[in-house]
């Protein structure tokens, strides 16, 4: 059974998945959205960002590229995304190919230094919840630095029960409350949808924020429109 909305003590959300490709910007976008139209200031943030391109005398991202279209508050580069790397690879691959270390702490001043420029502030993490970063470090480290409430995108498809579940527990194990979920359709010819949704909404106990219809070129203005914000307070 589903809990309701309850407000939450901060001022970001962390938006993390069930993998890699379900659909994180897609929903950070749409959080962004949601909560301007509610009338808040906002920013995206992507600590870490891999497979990034050649741009000028640096490199960008796609994904920090559509955060930044979506946020209200355009805010320094370098507080948006503090970590881009070229290779295509997982992060702490990526920063030993170019003999860079990333600071946890280098994060979570850029997260704070956006606190003071936006109402509301939606981190997207890299791949999955238990992506690592260095030797030592994850990315659920990170929302636990930080200490945001967590939003989990299901990537809906085949396999995906195990990995949401698993995700939930690794949640709950570093003590982040989350905040909610969303059934997010990546693959368009899943067989028993309807079952696997209702599979999940019996075992995680949170909000169920939104569930996205399957798009080639999905919306994520649009997307804004049929998501259950969570209620963040201005702490």
């Amino acid at each position: 059974m589903n809990k309701s909305p309850v407000p939450l003590l901060a001022k970001g959300l962390f938006v993390t998945g069930t993998d890699t490709g379900v659909g994180k910007t897609l929903i950070s976008c749409a959080l962004l959205h949601a909560y301007a139209a509610m009338g808040n200031s906002t920013v995206g943030m992507k600590p870490v960002a891999a497979g990034c391109e050649p741009y000028g005398s640096g490199l960008r991202c796609e994904d920090v590229e559509l955060l930044r279209h979506a946020s209200s508050v355009q805010a320094p580069i370098e507080l948006v995304n503090p970590y881009a790397f070229a290779p295509p690879v997982a992060p702490h691959v990526a920063a030993a190919e170019v003999g860079v270390t990333i600071a946890l702490e280098r994060i979570r001043l850029a997260y704070m230094a956006l606190t003071e420029l936006a109402d509301k502030v939606v981190v997207e993490g890299v791949g999955g919840f238990r992506v690592p970063l260095d030797e030592h470090s994850d990315t659920a480290d990170l929302a636990q630095l930080l200490d945001l409430p967590v939003v989990l995108v299901v990537g809906m498809r085949l396999g995906c029960l195990s990995h949401a579940l698993l995700t939930v527990e690794a949640i709950a194990a570093r003590g982040l409350p989350l905040a909610g979920w969303v059934a997010n359709r990546v693959d368009p010819e899943m067989a028993g949808f309807d079952a696997n949704l209702q599979a999940l909404q019996r075992r995680i106990v949170a909000p169920l924020l939104g569930v996205v219809a399957y798009a080639p070129l999905p919306d994520a203005a649009r997307v804004a429109q049929g998501l259950l914000l969570p209620l963040l307070g201005e702490g």
